[in-house]
Order: structure tokens, then sequence, then C-alpha cells
């Protein structure tokens, strides 16, 4: 943004108000430090153990974006512990959206003291835009999935039936997406929904309320990418919704980085050009030993390189792989360096669950995707929208269990790794560079969208 144009605006104080899920705090967190950047004022706004490895993630941050506490009411069925996903087993997440829920009386307190002009918040608090709205706040629901993940939910009225719908409902391609699409979910996806889902106010009665409540939808996304679904979204809500870019992070260049990254470069750098597969699914999904069997059983059968970053050294299967594919494969059971590993030139395909914030990760270094959906939130829709774009494909599963084989998982890394049928996925996940790793065109949408919360705020607000 052109530095006259930053001195001209006026400078606002933006609320921030993530869901509690590491894969929203960081493009929540992302964004705050963008906005503090161009000189407003941010208050994040989340639990105290949340903010505190918050801050020892971006140690920096605290000279530009203000932590407020809120401390997490007891639920019961919560664990005392428990203040995010991270960890939580998924049939105690509803416990931890009503916890979530009995914020909105602390948060009420601080958004009436306050100077706050706009509130940005998550999907979950369906409670917070008539509150904004009564104290002269403005609010921006910002989505940190993606323009086609939120089309396929639909319009606020349409997200309200689903509530009353049979799941199965999900498993179809909705009406009202007008160009050729095969996202969806399957069956095993829908199946767990009730699991992580509050029965008092589901998820789509929350994406409901706070689409119909909020003034603007921002979302992780860009026209290059997602101009179809984004242009539909604005006839689904009949208000503007705001591409605020990938949010690609750049990989630090610092020497030798820490000791972890010292031994996997060293590892990397002994193998050729394009050749390894990197696997790895996020912080919150969890396999079955069955599923670890048969997933480690299809990597050795692969016969390729891989580096397969695991949470815990607890499964049995993990000894013998270790023995068999020494030299060819490293099982890192600790904190990997993920956009680093994914950088180096020896690596071809990421396995992946298919989280965004992954995805967007990989395909900004160019690699392949092989999709194995952690059937968890809007996973399964991605894996289905990147098998469309031909950057990546899916692991075959059985539609009503979601089991798979130690074959199937095989003959997806080798089609996408070095089979010549795979020779359009790697070209077209290696040109997604020039989309999902162009930091410079992305963060000009997020410039875009500080202007647009400068030139569209209630500068004075009533504290009634």
């Amino acid at each position: 943004m052109d530095e006259m144009m930053k001195k001209q605006q006026p400078k606002l104080h933006i609320a921030m108000f993530p869901w509690l899920a590491f894969g929203h705090f960081m493009p929540f967190l992302y964004l705050s430090t963008h906005l503090a950047q161009l000189g407003h004022r941010i208050s994040f706004i989340s639990t105290p153990k949340n903010l505190l490895r918050l801050s020892q993630i971006a140690p920096d941050l605290s000279s530009l974006v203000t932590m407020v506490p809120l401390p997490l009411p007891s639920v019961q069925g919560l664990p005392d512990s428990a203040e995010s996903t991270s960890g939580l087993p998924l049939h105690q997440v509803p416990f931890l959206k009503r916890a979530y829920d009995q914020l909105q009386f602390p948060l009420t307190d601080f958004l009436h003291n306050s100077d706050i002009n706009w509130i940005i918040h998550d999907f979950a608090p369906y409670w917070l835009p008539p509150i904004a709205t009564r104290l002269g706040i403005d609010s921006v629901f910002f989505s940190t999935f993606s323009a086609i993940a939120l089309a396929f939910m639909g319009s606020p009225e349409e997200l309200l039936r689903r509530c009353r719908q049979p799941l199965e409902n999900l498993t179809v391609v909705p009406h009202w997406i007008p160009f050729p699409s095969n996202v969806a979910y399957r069956l095993f996806e829908v199946m767990s929904m009730p699991q992580w889902m509050d029965s008092d106010a589901s998820d789509f009665f929350r994406l409901a309320k706070v689409i119909e409540g909020c003034r603007f939808v921002a979302t992780r996304s860009c026209t290059e990418l997602e101009a179809d679904s984004l242009s539909l979204l604005q006839k689904l809500y009949q208000k503007p919704v705001l591409p605020v870019g990938l949010m690609p992070s750049e990989v630090i260049n610092d020497g030798d980085g820490d000791e972890s990254w010292h031994s996997l470069r060293k590892w990397l750098d002994e193998k050729t050009p394009n050749s390894v597969f990197y696997v790895a699914f996020g912080t919150e999904v969890t396999l079955s030993q069955d599923q670890m069997n048969e997933l480690a059983s299809g990597m050795e059968k692969s016969g390729l390189p891989f580096i397969w970053v695991i949470k815990t050294k607890d499964y049995p299967i993990i000894t013998g792989l270790q023995t068999r594919v020494s030299g060819r494969g490293l099982v890192w059971t600790d904190w990997a360096p993920q956009k680093r590993i994914l950088a180096h030139p020896s690596i071809g395909g990421f396995l992946t669950h298919c989280g965004w914030s992954s995805v967007i990760e990989g395909l900004g270094m160019g690699r392949a995707l092989i999709l194995f959906s952690g059937a968890c939130s809007e996973q399964g829709l991605m894996a289905r929208f990147l098998q469309d774009k031909q950057v990546g494909l899916e692991v075959s599963r059985d539609d009503r269990d979601g089991s798979f084989t130690s074959d199937s998982v095989s003959e997806s890394i080798r089609r996408v790794m070095v089979k010549e049928e795979g020779d359009k996925i790697r070209k077209n996940a290696w040109a997604m560079r020039n989309i999902f790793g162009n930091v410079k065109l992305q963060t000009k949408y997020l410039d875009e969208f500080a202007l647009i919360l400068e030139n569209n705020s209630v500068i004075t607000k009533s504290t009634n």
C-alpha cells in the first residue's frame, strides 16, 4: 500500500475473536499482524493458554498486537485443562463450543468498555453480531476456509434447512452450484459430524447466524483461484464477500536454523530432486491403529523415499517400519518445520489431511498432493476441490466407513509421484506456486481489505 495512503487513512481499533482451534488462530494472527503493520490497533481475544502459546510461536507479536485473555468457563464434560481442540477427542468438542459460548458475557463487557470500531470473528459465536450491533460496532465474519467450502453449505436459509435435513444430503453437490463441481462430502465423513457438533447449536446454525448478522464476509481465498465461488457467495449471502488472499508465509532463511531442521535438511540433501514425498496430518487428526498400519504399509510398498511426521511414538508399527525403510524413509516423532521441508528441492509430493493451511503451504511450493481427507470439518470438501483442480489425487476409500488398503495408498503415491498419468497433476501443482506462493499478490488482498474497513468504519459507537 502506498505510504501516503497509509498516513491518510483513519486508524482503527479492531478486535479479533477466533474459534478455539489452531487452524483458526493462525489465519487470524496473520490478519492481525498485517492490520497492525498498517497502523491499526489490534485486540486479539482468546483464552489464557492459547494466547500464551501464540506469544511463544510469534514472540515479536506483543509490540503489534494486544492480547486480551478471557478465562474459559468451566463446563461439565470438558476437561479443566482444555482450551482448544488440540488434543481434544472429537466427542468433547461440543462441550468446548458450550464453554466458548459462555465467553459472550466477559466479551460483551470488554467491548462495552472499549473503543472498538470493528470485530472480526469466526463461525462459532452466533450470538456475537447482535451484541456488536447493539454496541455500535461493525462485525466481519472471517472464514478460515476456502470459498468453495462456504458455497457448498449455501445461503443462511439453506444452512438453517440443513439443521433439519438428513446428513446424507451433504453427499450430493447442491443444486445452487452453477458450475461443474464434484465437491461434496462422502458418507463416512458426514457420519462423524454428530460427534463434534453441539446439539443445542449446530455448526450449520452458527454459520447461518454469523452470516446473517455481520456486515461483511471475508474468506481465505482469491479470485485467481476461486472466482466462480466468490461470485456465487455474493449472490447467496446478498452482502459483500471479501477475499483476503491465501495468507502464504515466506520461508525464513536463517542459516542452519534449529537442530531439528539441521538433521532433516541433511537427510533431504542426500536425496534426488522431487523424489521424496512428505506425510503430515496436522495437529488434530487422529488415526486408528488399523489406519496407521495400512498407511505405513502403503508408504513402504510405494518403494519411494518419504518423511512421515507423526505425533506419537506409541504406535507399534513405527519401530518395525523404521527398521525396514532405514535410509529410504524417515519417521519423525518431533516437531517439524513444515514450510522448510516442503521448500526443499528433494520434496516432490505431499500426503496431506487436506487442511486448508497445509494445502496452501504445499501448493505454495508447487508440491503435488496425495489427498487423504481427515474426515473432519471441511477437509473432505477440500479433497474433492483439489482433485477437481487436478493438483492432487485422493487415496481410494470405502464410502461407508472410510476404510482403505495399503495397495490404494501405494498406488496413489506412485501415480502422483512417478507414473506417467500423474504428469498433469505434477505440472498443475508446480504452476500453482504462481498463486499460492505469490506473497506480493496475496498481500494486495489484505491491503484492499484494510482499505474497505477504513472506508466503511463507524468512528463513533454507542456504549449503552
